[in-house]
């Protein structure tokens, strides 16, 4: 089979037109990396593609062709039958009640002709939230300055943000991802480049809040403590050697210790968890045990194997998987208490939590799910005029053909693990629901193609999970969408993300508060955008040329921005131009969630990431300017309020 055959059957676009109007054709030698880097997809006779059921109504799937009348289906459960019956029609129709979840399909004409197809039973639409319009604090959580932290924010100053976010009148509190990023690597902190994404960053936890921990275990950590808190950038190195020796102790005193009702709630964490859990502490021993990554591990470890793992757990090793597995339950039942409070403090939302689009390849999960995961190819972006040698980003990405083998399961265990804790989360750049642009490895960015997702079931798992965790589902849906994506996102219930300082017409005016839609988180500005401080002061434009890069944009340019934020303002009667005047015309717009970052309550000038740079710039290690317990009184809270009066909490009394 040549290759554009090949390419068709694996939904490879070897050829499209990019933002610049060039038509890009795919290097023959490019492409057949990409087809060999992914697994073989099923080419279904029954029906176009995996089954997705919206469990409301009558359901029916329309069918390709019935073959040989009648054509017999069979569903499957684990492997137990749960429905059956015939048609003798292109059409099944489905019976009620079927229960929600990833199912497997049997279809058989009367030749005998058969084939299995993934099926998603699903509701008609993700979860929705049960409030009008509301509002959320974003912080990037490592940023946070306490006087009690070990050098960077962690989950018990997250509860105190969560009290803050309370007393403002917000309805929760935004996080950056909060995956597993590589122990063994500190200073490599790009929240969105992580590990896996099923676990959580041991480094966010509060060792002083374990309760087998003791200040004399780890000798001299009050003062080694107090060192690392000083400075505007977060000491990853020195901070990370200190909280492992904290977690290995509490771990130790776990091990004589702990009392038989936390000996309980640990062992039910690991069952709940089991056997990923199992299997990604595993993971970690060995990558400490072995140099490089985890395809030049001796054969045997090269992929997953319960029996092998099962020997691990048992052997030497015993206490090392036990130790990673106490450190996630740990930082799980701390995210956990932050979860609970903000629903204690009636915050309908809670947690919002952001999703990386992809992970490192020699990470645990590329490592667990090598069928699913393919680490030879890297998503990106085609050439742009921001960057017209087109971009990697380094991080692997499902592929279709392995998730169909599984059901889709993979995917939703991801899900899963990002909704366990939030009342919302955010896919950063959900368009890879619906198509990816790789890279092949070795490859420069402009070399990659568009690959095929299969969008209509993701979009069935997306709802299935949002459903059963009772968790809003917000897609990162910035910039060119193909034509339709937006209006199938919004019938499946997920919502859209709108930034202001994108939110423009072909003149540069800045759209009206009627222009944004209802179902959708509304914000100023985001993590990889200057802060509304460093916007009107030109701060940005100044650090992006001290750095060498063309910010995109001259003086003049920023001039006429800042007169067009005038006159929108103007035009609804807001004749100040700070940024409570601003947060006072999102909070008009029909935009469910608002989020109010706060870099920009605190007056910072300088961006938390500036994309396109590693070292020349601080990324993920700034801190705020002033310690948690002294925000309240750094924010005019009054003028917040009165801001947000529309959507707050507190009503703005």
């Amino acid at each position: 089979m040549d290759l554009l055959a090949q390419a068709r059957i694996k939904g490879v676009q070897s050829e499209f037109v990019d933002a610049l109007g060039k038509l890009r054709v795919t290097d023959p030698v490019a492409l057949k990396s990409i087809l060999e880097a992914l697994p073989e997809k099923r080419v279904y006779r029954f029906v176009g593609g995996p089954v997705v059921v919206r469990a409301l109504g009558h359901p029916r799937t329309e069918l390709t062709t019935i073959g040989a009348p009648p054509l017999q289906w069979t569903l499957r459960a684990n492997g137990n039958v749960i429905a059956q019956g015939e048609t003798h029609e292109p059409v099944i129709a489905w019976p009620a009640g079927l229960p929600l979840g990833y199912h497997r399909l049997t279809l058989t004409d009367a030749k005998g002709v058969a084939e299995e197809v993934p099926m998603i039973v699903a509701p008609e639409r993700a979860f929705g939230g049960d409030f009008a319009r509301g509002w959320l604090l974003a912080v990037q959580l490592y940023s946070v300055r306490s006087d009690r932290n070990w050098g960077i924010g962690d989950f018990t100053d997250l509860a105190d943000l969560v009290r803050l976010a309370r007393q403002l009148g917000a309805d929760g509190v935004g996080l950056n991802p909060l995956h597993v990023l590589f122990d063994n690597h500190p200073a490599d902190c790009s929240p969105y480049s992580p590990n896996s994404r099923l676990f959580l960053n041991p480094l966010y936890i509060d060792v002083e809040a374990i309760p087998e921990f003791a200040a004399d275990l780890v000798p001299d950590a009050a003062a080694t403590s107090a060192r690392l808190r000083e400075g505007d950038r977060v000491p990853y190195a020195d901070m990370a050697a200190l909280k492992w020796l904290g977690l290995r102790a509490a771990y130790n005193s776990f091990v004589t210790s702990a009392s038989e009702a936390r000996r309980k709630e640990f062992d039910a964490f690991r069952a709940d968890r089991a056997p990923l859990l199992s299997r990604f502490a595993c993971f970690e021993v060995l990558r400490h045990r072995f140099s490089g990554p985890w395809w030049e591990w001796p054969q045997e470890w090269q992929q997953p194997d319960e029996a092998k793992c099962a020997e691990l757990r048992n052997g030497p090793d015993k206490r090392e998987v036990e130790f990673v597995e106490f450190v996630q339950w740990t930082a799980d039942s701390q995210l956990q208490a932050a979860k609970e409070l903000a629903g204690q403090l009636g915050m309908r939302v809670g947690l919002y939590l952001d999703v990386a689009v992809g992970v490192q390849s020699n990470g645990f999960d590329a490592w667990n799910e090598q069928m699913a995961i393919s680490r030879h190819l890297a998503v990106g972006a085609p050439p742009d005029v921001l960057n017209t040698v087109g971009q990697d980003w380094g991080l692997a990405g499902f592929n279709a053909g392995g998730l169909e083998a599984q059901s889709f399961v993979p995917f939703a265990d991801m899900l899963a693990a990002s909704m366990r804790h939030a009342g919302a989360i955010r896919l950063d750049h959900v368009l890879g629901l619906k198509r990816l642009y790789l890279v092949p490895r070795g490859f420069k960015p402009d070399n990659g193609a568009y690959v095929q997702m299969p969008f209509e079931a993701l979009l069935g798992a997306v709802v299935r999970e949002s459903a059963a965790h009772k968790c809003i589902v917000i897609g990162e849906d910035l910039g060119t969408v193909p034509e339709g994506f937006r209006e199938t996102m919004q019938d499946f219930g997920i919502w859209s993300y709108l930034v202001m300082m994108f939110e423009r017409d072909d003149a540069g005016r800045f759209r009206n508060a009627d222009h944004y839609r209802p179902n959708a988180l509304v914000t100023l500005n985001t993590h990889d955008l200057c802060t509304y401080a460093g916007w009107r002061s030109f701060g940005d434009l100044k650090m992006k040329r001290s750095l060498g890069l063309d910010p995109g944009e001259n003086d003049q340019a920023r001039w006429d921005a800042l007169g067009r934020l005038d006159e929108i303002l103007r035009q609804n009667g807001i004749n100040a131009n700070d940024l409570y005047s601003v947060l006072a015309f999102l909070s008009r717009t029909p935009s469910r969630l608002l989020a109010v970052s706060l870099e920009d309550l605190l007056g910072v000038i300088d961006q938390p990431n500036i994309p396109g740079t590693i070292d020349e710039h601080p990324n993920w290690r700034q801190r705020l300017p002033v310690a948690l317990d002294k925000i309240a009184a750094k924010v005019d809270v009054t003028a917040l309020k009165a801001a947000t009066r529309e959507r707050s909490l507190t009503g703005g009394s």
